[in-house]
């Protein structure tokens, strides 16, 4: 049985992705097959759509999808078909339908769609892994979050400020700075305008950890901004050109510059996260954080979903209409 996908067909940009058909995966031991009704675009799609397919990667993009369970593998009982779910995918999103091992599947909460669930399964492992595991974040402490609209930083504001924590957030434009003192934001910088280094500075503002999407373009201001012992967790490596930091600096405030990828994380470190959002973070969804939609796309406009994704103009997830 063939299925509707879309394809990188070659490096280069959003004109690279293509219509395709696939056979139909069958799902292995521990696995999930959905039937897809949403896909979620990121920039991790559009990095490796630039790069082009290779060895290890599904040549179908996608790492998150919300439809319906179609079909288990063998070990899999606590999910049967029919039964409404979003989960984080290794690749193949982009897809009718997609692979998930059943503990990266989660059940859409009541009352929610699957356009609404499909916002989050890629922006909550991200999100609770690297302020939680990577950033160690701690009762009380302040977090600055570069990117405050993007589907990440929407979800970002209202996790943490669910959970008490006070949060700063930097944006490009004062549209996106309104919204995201809307989600919960203390404080919001346009980084265009202004220092956010200069004014946090002059108010006593300071963090405890910063998520930074931006490549390492505000390496100097986070280390200024940063509390004694604060860590800055990287998502992004931008151009792949050397990260520079003056060392003294770091040095004196015992900071930790790090980061993380989330699609080669090991599958065990991948299920203690998801362990975590059941408990933790899943009661709060459709409460305390509330799914963002910029704008849908039918599955055969993803290149136009990738041109907006680079063009970074939006406010909350891109989504992929499959079904």
């Amino acid at each position: 049985m063939l299925q509707e996908t879309i394809v990188i067909s070659r490096a280069g940009g959003p004109e690279v992705l293509a219509p395709a058909q696939r056979p139909v995966p069958t799902p292995g031991p521990d696995e999930v097959l959905i039937r897809v009704e949403w896909a979620g675009v990121n920039r991790h799609d559009c990095g490796q759509r630039s790069r082009g397919p290779n060895d290890h990667e599904s040549d179908i993009p996608g790492l998150e999808v919300a439809g319906v369970v179609e079909a288990v593998g063998e070990g899999v009982r606590d999910l049967t078909p029919g039964a409404k779910v979003c989960a984080l995918t290794n690749g193949g999103g982009y897809a009718q339908f997609a692979i998930a091992h059943r503990a990266l599947v989660l059940p859409i909460p009541e009352g929610m769609t699957t356009e609404q669930a499909a916002c989050f399964p890629e922006a909550a492992f991200t999100v609770w892994y690297n302020f939680f595991s990577v950033g160690a974040m701690q009762p009380g402490e302040t977090a600055l979050i570069h990117g405050g609209t993007s589907g990440i930083g929407v979800f970002s504001i209202q996790l943490l400020r669910a959970l008490g924590h006070t949060v700063y957030a930097t944006s490009g434009s004062e549209e996106k700075a309104a919204f995201a003192r809307s989600l919960g934001a203390a404080r919001v910088f346009n980084y265009r305008t202004e220092s956010f280094a200069e004014i946090m500075g002059r108010e006593g503002l300071t963090a405890d950890v910063i998520l930074d999407m931006s490549g390492g373009r505000h390496t100097e201001q986070n280390l200024a901004v940063l509390a004694y012992g604060g860590r800055i967790v990287h998502l992004s490596g931008g151009s792949g050109a050397p990260l520079q930091a003056p060392l003294r600096l770091i040095m004196q405030k015992e900071a930790r510059i790090t980061g993380s990828m989330m699609r080669p994380l090991p599958l065990e470190r991948k299920k203690r996260v998801a362990e975590a959002l059941r408990t933790t973070v899943w009661p709060l969804l459709g409460n305390a954080i509330r799914p963002v939609v910029h704008r849908t796309y039918p599955l055969a406009e993803a290149a136009q979903a990738h041109r907006d994704m680079e063009a970074g103009e939006h406010i909350g997830k891109l989504l992929l209409r499959v079904a």
